[in-house]
């Protein structure tokens, strides 16, 4: 088998994840959906996951994470914010993203209705400082590099107010 970069080399080191919506579907543009990403990392870090550093944007979101079990831990939060997010989408009658979910949905995913996220969540190891700060600002920069707004901090979806010493709807750990 070949080696892939996405593996996760430590769970106990810190790792940089991506989940995106399936098919790229703006989902996050919502409080309520985003409320459902944020209580479930915290759910997760009363159980033991370290949040570094965190971006939500509409149809994606970055995280530096590390626990004991990362892997096992991805898989529950992918797992637990895909059903509540398809439950709040039919519940409020978000049918249009609910028809995409069905659409894009992969063939060998025939025991439920829709996908959510897309596969994976491509985890790449921070092995030093300088990798850990580049992923953070990598992070921060995302919504001022797409326009949205003009400082990190400027972002509520973010951890860049948690470094900025502001308060933040996450409240992560900033020493690494």
């Amino acid at each position: 088998m070949g080696r892939s970069r996405y593996t996760i080399v430590d769970p106990k080191l810190p790792h940089f994840v991506t989940c995106t919506v399936l098919h790229w579907i703006p989902v996050f543009t919502r409080p309520a959906t985003v409320a459902i990403v944020l209580d479930s990392l915290r759910h997760l870090m009363q159980q033991g996951l370290t949040v570094y550093a965190f971006v939500i944007l509409e149809n994606h979101l970055h995280l530096v994470v590390q626990s004991e079990q990362l892997d096992h831990d991805m898989v529950r939060f992918k797992s637990y914010t895909a059903k509540r997010l398809i439950r709040y989408l039919s519940e409020n009658h978000v049918s249009r993203i609910l028809e995409q979910l069905a659409f894009y949905k992969k063939a060998h995913k025939g025991d439920r209705a829709y996908q959510f996220w897309q596969e994976g969540y491509h985890p790449e190891w921070l092995q030093n400082d300088e990798m850990m700060r580049q992923k953070v600002s990598y992070i921060h920069e995302n919504p001022v590099k797409r326009g949205y707004v003009d400082l990190p901090e400027h972002w509520r979806y973010s951890s860049a107010r948690n470094y900025a010493g502001q308060p933040s709807l996450l409240e992560v750990c900033t020493r690494w």
